[in-house]
């Protein structure tokens, strides 16, 4: 036996230096061009597939059927992804298609991963391939929505694909006449591009709370959000790296031209019955007394000392909430209560407030400001 073991340890000991002398020899091909090997192609995707399949166990998928989810990938890919893995609209470039591994189209991929594996594969990224992680791991609602589309991404033409990542109307999704648009005289063309798709060329989002509404927000926030996003100390794996790529300038720029824009909020449901309008009406009284009193049971302040509508004048660098989206207002409460959203130098005053708060309660204060108006506020001051 113990001959066996001296046996093994010279022959494992030998291997072991012989692989090195290859190594140091630098007869080992490291190129691009030459490939992987058949065992060494195996060997990667093998680990993949079974760490992916480790590491997602117990992982619970949300919904990912709504369409502010698909929205909301589908604009992040078109900037993120689409120039790497290409889209019905454009395909891969050629030059990347000589990576190792190249990246690859990923439509015919997506049924072979579910959803809660799709989900790690974007948060976290993909060793010895290019894959990058989720640039703020602190967004996991940022990552499902990416989840979301890629779902759809399989059943899309290049019409399909163009109407999700290529917004060009109002937030009622009517395309706006050419003189309405954004001109470059008013907003650059890269600041164009970059803000337009996701939350529209009126400033009003795309009309599901996807994304917020930037018209007619106070140019002192607004910018100090830019450059918390850019520093990466507000949390958002598709804002960050869109910030970081602005001039001062540039954030100044698009700051005063959506300031400029009315605010409207989103439009009322339609075919409402009675029963749901007494419902929203008596949410929205308990979220104006909310707002208007606070919860002192609770330790929170009112909401209108700092937001409107007051006849006291705010801080320019708080956020004008009248006429928000409410699934947005929403999310915002949550990120802060997990402790998820940070921003400007006052961010920290809101997660005392929002841990206080109860989801019902949060959703009180959003239809509440969503049911006001710009001109609402403005006439409160």
């Amino acid at each position: 036996m113990k001959r066996r073991f001296f046996t093994i340890a010279v022959f494992l000991t030998a291997l072991a230096v012989a692989g090195s002398l290859l190594v140091v020899s630098g007869l080992i091909p490291i190129t691009a061009s030459s490939g992987h090997w058949p065992i060494t192609a195996w060997f990667l995707h093998f680990s993949l597939r079974r760490s992916v399949a480790t590491y997602t166990l117990g992982l619970e998928t949300p919904r990912l059927d709504e369409p502010k989810l698909v929205l909301k990938g589908a604009g992040h890919y078109e900037t993120g992804c689409r120039p790497c893995h290409g889209s019905p609209a454009s395909p891969p470039p050629r030059v990347l298609q000589h990576m190792l591994p190249p990246p690859p189209y990923l439509p015919p991929r997506i049924a072979a991963w579910q959803s809660a594996e799709l989900f790690y594969i974007v948060k976290h990224g993909v060793k010895f391939t290019g894959m990058p992680a989720w640039p703020s791991q602190q967004r996991d609602d940022e990552v499902w929505a990416m989840v979301a589309f890629l779902r759809t991404f399989p059943d899309l033409d290049a019409e399909g694909y163009q109407r999700l990542v290529n917004f060009n109307g109002n937030s009622n999704g009517k395309t706006l006449p050419s003189h309405e648009r954004s001109q470059p005289q008013t907003v650059s063309r890269m600041a164009a591009q970059r803000c337009g798709r996701c939350h529209g060329v009126d400033g009003r989002g795309r009309g599901v709370g996807a994304f917020p509404q930037l018209a007619a927000q106070r140019p002192a926030y607004f910018t100090a959000a830019l450059h918390a996003y850019a520093r990466g100390e507000r949390h958002s794996g598709i804002m960050e790296p869109i910030a970081a790529g602005l001039s001062r300038e540039d954030m100044q720029e698009l700051a005063l031209h959506y300031a400029s824009l009315k605010k409207r909020p989103p439009p009322a449901p339609s075919h409402q019955d009675q029963e749901t309008m007494l419902v929203q009406r008596q949410r929205i009284a308990r979220g104006k007394a909310i707002a208007s009193h606070g919860i002192p049971s609770q330790r929170v302040p009112s909401c209108r000392d700092c937001h409107g509508p007051s006849i006291i004048r705010q801080n320019p660098n708080y956020p004008v909430l009248a006429g928000q989206y409410v699934d947005y207002l929403v999310l915002q409460l949550e990120l802060f209560k997990k402790k998820q959203r940070g921003g400007s130098a006052y961010a920290h005053l809101m997660r005392p407030i929002a841990a206080q708060l109860t989801p019902g309660q949060m959703r009180d204060v959003a239809l509440y400001y969503a049911s006001l108006t710009a001109g609402h506020e403005r006439s409160a001051r």
